[in-house]
């Protein structure tokens, strides 16, 4: 390996890949844990660590024996501490294997179509509504506790479940492929302090469930009539029917002529 003196040091090729892929771990684990509460409490561990060292260095025995006690079972309260968040990371993990991918369902046009059609009914009436699309196994145990339907995609069927006073309009609908799977569905809240307090519980659990499952999410406000998408733990509030449309388009279609049908959309809504 050719080597770069930098000072006294000898910086090789391996050197700078090893250093690159750090760089890169410790950028993607920022961006996992940003937002949450995390960062406090890694500092806070950070904290102990270095309050241990400089007791240890003034031969404070006494505190050096409490602290050594709680860094003795420091590695379990990480597991604990950052449960959360590491379910969050294998998870994600798990669905972006080729595996997940096999028995993945995807969303066919006439599936956004139909949702986006409902979506603009729900908005004028300002109705509340949560869909959510999921992939693979995820949120099998929240379909479990939810109303099964096993139906088909349809307009009619979304605005009824969302009319208000209804018995399944509280809660989400669970979409794969082209049927909608439950209702009522009960979604983890997300405890992301970043969310605006203009926000309800309905887009927090929007953001919840996208944490850790591999979903995409829309939402429309009762109070405004807004609409909101979840994708990854990020909330994005405010879309028009045509960006909603093309947010779909390239997060659920699959199909091979999606170019000439997101053409023909646009068309679509110019005339509209």
């Amino acid at each position: 390996m050719d080597l770069i003196p930098i000072g006294f040091l000898e910086f090789g090729i391996k050197d700078f890949i090893e250093t690159l892929i750090i760089a890169t771990i410790l950028f993607y684990l920022y961006k996992w844990i940003r937002g949450s509460f995390a960062i406090p409490a890694f500092i806070g561990l950070v904290f102990i660590f270095v309050l241990n060292a400089g007791v240890s260095a003034l031969g404070l025995n006494t505190i050096n024996f409490f602290l050594r006690k709680i860094m003795d079972v420091g590695i379990l309260a990480v597991f604990i501490i950052f449960q959360p968040e590491i379910r969050r990371l294998l998870y994600n993990l798990g669905q972006n294997t080729s595996f997940d991918k096999l028995f993945s369902k995807n969303q066919s046009d006439d599936v956004i179509s139909e949702v986006i059609d409902a979506i603009k009914e729900l908005t004028k009436t300002k109705t509340g509504a949560l869909i959510v699309f999921a992939r693979g196994a995820a949120l099998q145990d929240t379909i479990e506790n939810a109303i099964k339907l096993d139906a088909k995609v349809k307009k009619e069927l979304l605005v009824t479940i969302f009319t208000k006073d209804t018995p399944l309009h509280d809660g989400a609908v669970v979409i794969k492929g082209d049927r909608i799977i439950a209702a009522s569905c009960l979604l983890p809240i997300s405890s992301n302090p970043t969310i605006s307090n203009a926000f309800g519980t309905r887009h927090r659990a929007a953001v919840g469930v996208s944490e850790s499952n591999n979903v995409f999410v829309v939402v429309v406000s009762e109070e405004t009539g807004r609409i909101s998408i979840a994708k990854n733990g990020s909330l994005m509030s405010g879309l028009t029917i045509q960006k909603l449309r093309q947010d779909m388009i390239a997060n659920l279609s699959t199909t091979i002529q999606m170019e000439d049908d997101v053409s023909f959309s646009k068309k679509e809504l110019e005339l509209n």
